[in-house]
């Protein structure tokens, strides 16, 4: 296995424990959503998480001085991007079941996969289309997609989708010169600055009439957490963390056509969790459409562990 090989596969396994983590964030922010706003959940959310990146991840990369970036403006792009895709996202969540919101968020891998042969010029092959197109297959057959999930408010996951796949191209073109902690660090701190100010200046739940799920989820007045939900927000904090740092890993280390389609693994988590939580056994489909998407994955991982193929741009550097 030649070495850049090798950097492909641990940026493949860092997309897993990424999709892994944020399957994680999204069934705790729905358990959450019927009784706190948004800004407070991301709030407290930002705080747990910054804390864990700055005492435990940051270090171990390499320290504090992995705070000056060489590409602020960036950044701010970066943060701009996923501030929207968690406004739509978690917003449609509220509103739709989960599963449907999940699965209509993955049309993330397939405008990721786009944009990077738009913007990267990336090569993308028919390996890595067909990658793509079978993980979505996957999703289809486990969805079976009728006249609920295109529901209107499908279209906030979908835009949700669109601010994600901007922000995992912005973040491979930014990987080059930056550490992953680094990536992980500033949209952090924009959720923790913004949630910030809409928690002071429209936590009072003024603007909150309850009449539509979507607003009132975003306007809600603050309340403290119930000491039986302080757990929750603790994970909400610590996979965020460990999420953050390892999509930013995978798409720094990897190209993003590549390491899109792992982003799937998050369909059949969603379906663990199910079973594991809320004791929903899947039906037939599921088990086939998880099979698709893990059968995707898997041949990809083989394909590119034949391919020595150049990368599309220079590698990061080692120490980020």
């Amino acid at each position: 296995m030649s070495a850049q090989a090798k950097v492909n596969i641990w940026g493949v396994l860092a997309a897993l424990g990424a999709g892994i983590a944020f399957s994680i964030i999204d069934t705790i922010a729905k358990f959450l959503s019927g009784d706190y706003p948004l800004h407070e959940m991301v709030l407290v959310r930002s705080i747990i998480a910054l804390v864990v990146l700055l005492a435990v991840i940051m270090p171990l990369e390499g320290g504090y001085h992995l705070l000056r970036t060489h590409q602020p403006r960036l950044h701010i792009l970066r943060c701009l991007a996923v501030l929207f895709a968690n406004l739509c996202f978690f917003t449609g969540l509220a509103i739709m079941p989960l599963a449907e919101a999940v699965a209509v968020a993955f049309a993330t891998p397939l405008i990721v996969t786009t944009l990077s042969v738009v913007f990267l010029k990336e090569k993308v092959g028919p390996w890595r289309w067909g990658a793509v197109a079978v993980g979505f297959l996957g999703v289809l057959v486990i969805m079976r997609p009728g006249a609920g999930t295109f529901q209107p408010a499908a279209i906030l996951p979908f835009l949700g989708a669109c601010g994600y796949a901007t922000l995992h191209v912005l973040t491979r073109r930014a990987g080059g010169s930056e550490a992953g902690s680094t990536l992980a660090f500033y949209p952090m701190f924009g959720f923790l600055l913004i949630s910030t100010v809409v928690g002071l200046t429209l936590g009072d739940g003024r603007f909150s009439d309850g009449s539509n799920p979507g607003v009132d989820f975003i306007l809600r007045a603050w309340i403290w957490p119930a000491p039986q939900d302080w757990p929750l927000f603790i994970g909400l904090g610590v996979a965020a963390s460990f999420g953050g740092y390892l999509v930013g890993q995978a798409y720094r280390l990897c190209e993003a056509g590549l390491v899109a389609p792992f982003e799937y693994i998050a369909m059949p988590m969603a379906v663990l969790w199910g079973v594991m939580v809320f004791n929903e056994w899947p039906e037939p489909q599921v088990w086939l459409g998880s099979a698709l998407i893990i059968g995707s994955g898997l041949v990809s991982v083989w394909r590119e562990t034949r391919n020595h193929r150049p990368a599309s741009r220079p590698r990061p550097r080692a120490n980020g």
